[in-house]
């Protein structure tokens, strides 16, 4: 397929300078712990003076709480669903992103003021640029050039701009219990380009290793937690390497370790002249694409019972595992699915290039869409993972100018068009 005239109009009406501008007030609204609300107005406004109907809500999150695929690990005393939609007719696709973005860190660790987008060596950088406020613009003025360009869609667009979903998908499971569901979807996260029609799963946990507490100046006469804890932790990552030796899976040989089993905070220890009589300590596990989370949940649990075993202490004093915090299940999209047929020959028609196909080792909001709300979504948006959640997260200005280009001419062949 070739470009034809009208999909050249649009592509010429892209407003990049706009696009860049609209980044960076959504980067100045801090949009973490929790606090979207501020951020939610201001996409409600965006969307609303480029011609969307626009609906928004307040989320009731005590109702929200009984749902099953409900996960949620920071505390809000509110949020609000947003959500635009355009035109009519029987085909219609979802465009969904997240406007939260984690915590910016320690601002020493910054080049640049992370609630300030910066301009700088072709990239832009500030905190969310990456993850996911320049995929959520990059869909939005992907959108906007074909209205500029006069084409009219024969199918419904569905603009979805959710919260909660670094700490679980509390907002796309809001947007899909309030009837939002198309033919299709795709979820704006960093992608690299790359169509990621699988997406990995991930849940996180908490468990307490227990030591037994003495002076330290008779410390063998003790049991260091801390030093049980490496037990632990040294199984642990047994277990991790077990579970990825497993993956034959063609979308993910680029990783070494698709499906990570991470400890990323560890708690232990009450004074420097006493044996430790407790570790607590929380991680993240990989959820393998085709595996349930039950199965992953078991896999761990068993190995925690088999370190136990092997240790004197740790088999009559057994560590603790809590399923706590958020819960994402995997994703997977047919690579012969419409949409990423589509999304595909719009690659090869926007940047001469075949496209690149990749799953992705994070977890999204598209296994809620695909689940819950019973749209086939894939991934595919601008940015690169491995400076996401960082210090100087950002995201090349030619990428985010090919996803809006790719996303446009998507619009414009999965819904049809006229003008």
């Amino acid at each position: 397929m070739t470009l034809n005239s009208l999909e050249r109009r649009v592509l010429d009406s892209l407003d990049l300078d706009g696009m860049i501008r609209f980044i960076g007030e959504l980067v100045a609204i801090p949009s973490y712990g929790g606090e979207e609300t501020r951020a939610q107005r201001r996409m409600a406004e965006k969307l609303e003076s480029l011609g969307f109907n626009v609906d928004t809500w307040m989320i009731d999150f005590s109702e929200l709480s009984r749902h099953p695929e409900f996960s949620m690990s920071i505390p809000r005393d509110e949020g609000m669903g947003v959500v635009g939609t355009m035109g009519g007719g029987e085909r219609s696709l979802i465009l969904c992103g997240h406007i939260d973005t984690v915590d910016p860190g320690d601002l020493a660790n910054w080049d640049t003021d992370p609630m300030k987008a910066t301009v700088k060596e072709g990239s832009l950088y500030g905190r969310g640029v990456c993850d996911m406020k320049g995929g959520l613009a990059a869909a939005l003025y992907a959108v906007k050039a074909v209205t500029d360009a006069g084409a009219r869609l024969k199918g419904k667009l569905i603009y979805e701009s959710c919260i909660g979903e670094e700490d679980g998908g509390c907002g796309a499971l809001a947007t899909c219990l309030r009837g939002y569901r198309a033919d299709a979807g795709v979820i704006m996260e960093p992608s690299e380009a790359k169509l990621a029609p699988e997406v990995a799963g991930a849940m996180s946990f908490k468990a307490v290793v227990p030591g037994r507490s003495v002076h330290a100046c008779v410390r063998e006469e003790g049991v260091s937690a801390i030093e049980k804890f490496v037990t632990v932790f040294n199984g642990l990552k047994e277990l991790e390497a077990e579970r990825n030796k497993r993956v034959s899976n063609p979308l993910y040989r680029r990783y070494k370790t698709p499906y990570a089993l991470n400890v990323g905070a560890i708690h232990g220890g009450q004074w420097p002249g006493t044996v430790p009589e407790k570790v607590t300590f929380e991680g993240r596990l990989g959820v393998a694409v085709g595996e349930t989370q039950q199965h992953a949940r078991a896999e761990l649990e068993k190995k925690m019972n088999e370190i136990a075993d092997g240790d004197p202490w740790l088999r009559d004093h057994r560590p603790t595992v809590e399923w706590s915090g958020y819960s994402f299940a995997p994703s997977r999209v047919p690579l012969d699915h419409p949409i990423v047929r589509t999304l595909a020959s719009s690659v090869r028609d926007a940047t001469g290039s075949e496209p690149v196909y990749e799953g992705m080792t994070y977890a999204s909001d598209a296994r809620l869409l695909i689940n819950v709300g019973g749209t086939p979504t894939t991934v595919f948006g601008p940015g690169d993972v491995r400076v996401a959640h960082g210090a100087d997260e950002h995201v090349s200005l030619a990428e985010l100018e090919t996803v809006a280009r790719i996303l446009a001419l998507t619009v414009l062949r999965f819904l049809g068009c006229e003008g």
